[in-house]
């Protein structure tokens, strides 16, 4: 294998690397998703970089592919360590970052530009906020979310539980921590992890995409806390727990779309309001309902990532531990 050359970021403290090196083949992102799911070479160099010992258990990253049409600044496949996703919010506000502080996407020293990605489920628009020629911010624009179903139960090893389930690039089934007896905060993480991965595969079959079936499945569990409001404004903290028990340490970006379209279908989040959502390690996103659609609700969801290094991975032919093991 050749060596390969990755730009790391954390956005709001969970990571991302970024790899541009890679060809995947295909006519769309959705396609190239397929072919990099299906191929043992292109897929060892994500098992390379997301196992340790040069990853870890929830490491997250992406390959920069072409965009669909030329509509789109690029193209993304976004990677965890069980495969490959159909969005990632914090991924897309780190890429607008990246594709701005690289030059690869022109902006203006003060003033926002729009980095346009197509990811699995769609196209995306981050807006990059620049000021004194440094980032300073980016709002994503994601596909439509909605609601899919309400209260469906679950029966857990907490007893039995109810969720919500809706779409914000992925699937999320959301249960308050109350619920199965915690709350979002540290001391209770190895507890949230379990439950939140119990619920995700108890429920996985539920989530069906009604015109894209690559698109299906139940993506994780967002248990949350409710904290009330901040001047007005919805206030919640969650912990999001995907792919096969991986705990994401932002607020989770498309996680945070999927909470929006249940909040707005509530009624609990009106025009103009902002929802603070919180992550396990304090860290905060902000989201608001820009449009109503019949597709659902437009999301914008707004925070901030940051460069954390630069690396050269390679691969000794002599390694017995190859491109690596997960210890969870």
């Amino acid at each position: 294998m050749d060596a390969v050359s990755v730009v790391d970021y954390h956005t709001a403290g969970e990571p991302f690397r970024i790899v541009t090196s890679v060809d995947v083949p295909g006519a769309s992102v959705p396609d190239r998703r397929v072919a990099a799911q299906s191929s043992g070479s292109i897929d060892a160099v994500r098992r390379l970089l997301v196992n340790e010992p040069r990853g870890h258990a929830d490491m997250y990253g992406c390959f920069v592919v072409p965009g669909n049409d030329d509509g789109a600044d690029f193209g993304v496949l976004f990677w965890h360590k069980d495969g490959y996703s159909t969005a990632c919010g914090h991924g897309t506000i780190a890429l607008g970052t990246w594709a701005v502080e690289t030059g690869l996407v022109p902006a203006a020293a003060d003033g926002a530009t729009d980095v346009v990605i197509d990811v699995p489920s769609g196209r995306v628009v981050a807006r990059v906020t620049c000021s004194g020629g440094a980032v300073t911010g980016v709002a994503f624009r994601n596909v439509p979310s909605y609601v899919v179903d309400r209260a469906v139960p679950v029966s857990t090893s907490r007893g039995e539980v109810v969720a919500d389930i809706s779409f914000g690039g992925a699937f999320y089934a959301s249960v308050p921590a109350s619920s199965v007896g915690l709350a979002v905060q540290p001391s209770s993480y190895s507890e949230l992890v379990a439950i939140g991965r119990e619920i995700k595969w108890a429920l996985n079959s539920v989530a069906v995409h009604p015109t894209d079936p690559r698109l299906s499945g139940l993506y994780g569990t967002i248990l949350y806390d409710d904290l009330g409001s901040v001047d007005g404004n919805p206030h919640q903290r969650n912990l999001t727990i995907f792919a096969d028990g991986e705990a994401d340490r932002s607020p989770c970006g498309s996680g945070t779309s999927a909470r929006l379209a249940l909040l707005h279908d509530e009624g609990l989040l009106g025009p103009g309001q902002v929802l603070h959502h919180d992550s396990i390690v304090g860290t905060t996103f902000l989201g608001r309902v820009v449009e109503e659609t019949a597709a659902g609700v437009i999301t914008e969801v707004e925070g901030a990532a940051y460069r954390t290094g630069t690396a050269t991975f390679t691969l000794d032919p002599r390694d017995p531990v190859g491109t690596g093991f997960t210890l969870r």
